[in-house]
Formats: structure tokens, sequence, C-alpha cells
């Protein structure tokens, strides 16, 4: 596998067995099907239990079966398994960054008990309720509600582009408490935010799935509608108020974006690499044109500064020196640097590369996904250009 700097002959012992043990679970159970999952439209819900048992669900966390690996071994979990497809790295990466990560970061004891062994595990899955169907990039927009009834809340609104949805048991939902500083028509922006546990068979909630998606067909995805739902005082996020929850959620999650596009570069740099090497035209190989040669040197130099500035995050994670600038710096980055180099291996692999044979053409199409969620390429510009300056350009 491309390391051409050199990176992992720094990795500890216990990062190794993570990058191991993931790479042989993609060679093993994810490439020989992940091609006909991506053409059928389906997950292979059959891998998350024992995805669980490997400890590939927020092994970065402390305590509650978590075993609080390295954030670099938790960062090159996802790279390897964003190197066998988009939606294998995303069901980790929602169950662990966006589900655990907030329960264990802001849940109360008995919310942390309660769920985060059984998520480690596998044995129960959780999605994460803050994209809105009229609020994307403005998730301070949204609309849906919590109003308190006794000792209860009553919710209402729809969440949509939500990973795991349609499999899930729990789902963290992001409303405004309208009793506490919202108006009686609801929505107001003065609202605070809470995040709620909504268990997902509570009278109330569906969960419908979204179909006929050209990009990330090897994952599932739905919506959540929350019609007069009932949940339990106990169910709220004690330790979070304001869109610092949802939004610290989401820099974890970016964080591992920037490393599984790392893997999906990679694996687009391997296969075309392999490809000219084995493909014999005009009484040779076809990595002996220059035109050829040039392409993987690029791919290489992308790939390896995209590793880079990937391990460079996971030491500033480490050591607790991380900003979300920086972070959306590498998401962005690294997502347009696998998104480009797709394209490139798509094309070395001539007619073939348009096949589910090759991996290229569906990491390609992954990364359209990739490009916009967990904040879209833009808006990370934005971002990085408020830092630079001192100047918002959005509100």
């Amino acid at each position: 596998m491309l390391d051409y700097v050199g990176l992992e002959a720094d990795l500890t012992e216990e990062e190794r067995l993570i990058r191991d043990t993931a790479r042989e679970f993609v060679e093993r159970e994810v490439e020989p099907d992940i091609g006909d999952h991506f053409e059928a439209g389906t997950f292979p819900t059959d891998l998350v239990a024992e995805m669980g048992e490997l400890g590939f669900y927020a092994p970065n966390l402390e305590g509650y079966g978590s075993p609080n690996v390295s954030e670099r071994a938790y960062g090159i979990l996802m790279q390897e398994l964003e190197a066998g497809d988009s939606g294998i790295r995303s069901m980790a990466s929602v169950q662990g960054a966006l589900v655990m990560y907030p329960i264990h970061a802001f849940g109360s004891e008995a919310q942390k008990e309660a769920w985060l062994p059984a998520l480690g595990r596998g044995e129960a899955v959780g999605c994460f309720g803050l994209t809105e169907p009229g609020h994307g990039s403005n998730p301070s927009g949204m609309e849906t509600e919590a109003r308190r009834d006794g000792d209860e809340f009553v919710l209402n609104g729809s969440k949509t582009w939500i990973t795991n949805s349609p499999i899930a048991d729990v789902a963290v939902v992001w409303a405004r408490l309208v009793d506490d500083g919202g108006d009686a028509d609801g929505g107001s922006e003065d609202a605070p935010v809470r995040g709620f546990l909504v268990e997902t068979d509570r009278d109330g909630v569906t969960t419908a799935e979204i179909h006929d998606k050209l990009s990330m067909r090897a994952s599932v995805t739905g919506e959540i509608g929350l019609s007069d739902v009932r949940v339990p005082e106990s169910n709220l996020l004690p330790g979070v108020e304001g869109m610092k929850g949802p939004l610290s959620c989401l820099t974890q999650a970016r964080y591992g974006i920037a490393w599984g596009a790392v893997g999906a570069a990679r694996d687009c740099f391997e296969t075309a690499r392999e490809y000219q090497l084995d493909r014999d035209q005009f009484g040779g190989p076809v990595a002996r044109f220059q035109i050829q040669q040039e392409k993987l040197a690029e791919m290489a130099t992308q790939v390896t500064t995209a590793q880079l500035l990937a391990y460079r995050l996971a030491a500033l994670k480490e050591e607790g020196r991380l900003r979300p600038q920086q972070v959306s710096m590498a998401k962005r980055n690294n997502v347009r640097t696998a998104r480009d180099q797709a394209r490139v291996a798509r094309e070395m692999l001539g007619g073939n590369g348009i096949t589910t044979d090759y991996s290229p053409m569906r990491h390609m199409a992954n990364m359209e996904t990739v490009y916009t969620y967990e904040g879209t390429h833009d808006i990370h510009s934005l971002i990085l250009g408020e830092d630079l300056t001192g100047i918002a350009a959005f509100e």
C-alpha cells in the first residue's frame, strides 16, 4: 500500500494491529461483495455485528467497553474502512462520532450505561438527526421543536439525509426547546438547541429509507419523521445546550472523514497502478508510457499530501490542540483529492473502469456525497476564510 514517505514506520504496535485487522476485514468481508451491494443499492447489514465484535465503533472513547485507542489509530481505522467503501466507513463513523460521542460527552451516567456498550458491540444501531429538508448548510435554522409536557418532552419535525436511520434503534435528535425562550409558534431561532435520545420504536417516529441514490448506494440513508413523539425527561442530553453540541459532533465526524478520504484515494491509486502494470498494449505494459507514469506520479503525490495532513491532525488531536478550522482544511482537501484521483484512476482503467469489477468509479460516485455532507466544500472554504481573515462571509 502506498506509504511513500514512510509514515507507517512510526506506528505503535496497537496501531499496526488495528490497521491490519481493518485491512483484513475489508479484504475478506467487503471487497468480494461491495460491487454487488452498490449495484443493488443495498447495505451489508450482516457486517454491523462483526464490526462491533472487532471494535470498529468509537474505539477512541474511554470506558463503557471502548478500548480508548489513539486518535491516530482511530484515523487509520477510518482510512482502511473507506478503502473498501464510503458506506462502510460512514456506518462506523456515524455510530461512533455522531451517536456514541455525544452520549459519551454530553449524556447522563444512566444514558451512557444504557447505550454505549450496546452501540459499541453493534447490538444497537444509532443515527444522528440534524439536517432538515429546509436546512442543510444552515443547521441553526432548524425547525424541529421540543415542548415540555410535565415530565416528558413532545417532539415534532423532520430530518433528512440521515445515515443509518432505517436500521437505527436510537436517534440523537437535535431540536429547539421552544418552551425555554421560543415563541408560541415554535421555530424561533432564540430557542435553545437541545439533544434528545429518541428510540425509533416510539409512537410517532418514522424512518423511511431514501432510494434511487446514484451515490453512497451501499449505505442505508433515510429520513426521521417526528409527530408528537413523547420522550421522558431522562432522554434529554443534560451536558450541552446550543449549536456547540451538534457542531462538536460534526468536528469529530469530519476528522474521521479526512482520514477515510485518504483510504479511498489510496485505493484508487493502487487499483490504477496494478492495472497499468498488468494491462498489455502495443507489446508491453501500459505503465511504460510516459503519460501514464506522469498520472501515477501526480496521484501518489496528492495521496501522500493528504496522508501527511491526516497524520498531523491526529497528533494535534492527541495533544488536545486540534481546532475545528484545521479539521475543515483536512476534510476539504482530502475529499477533493479523493474525488479528483478517483476520476483519474477511472480514466486509466479505460472502458473497464466503468464496471463494478473495479473500485474507482464507485469511489468517484461516493465522493460526490462525501464532498457535500458534513459541511460542503464551499462551506469549509468559508470557515477557513473567516479563520484566515477574521471576517465572516456567512451568518
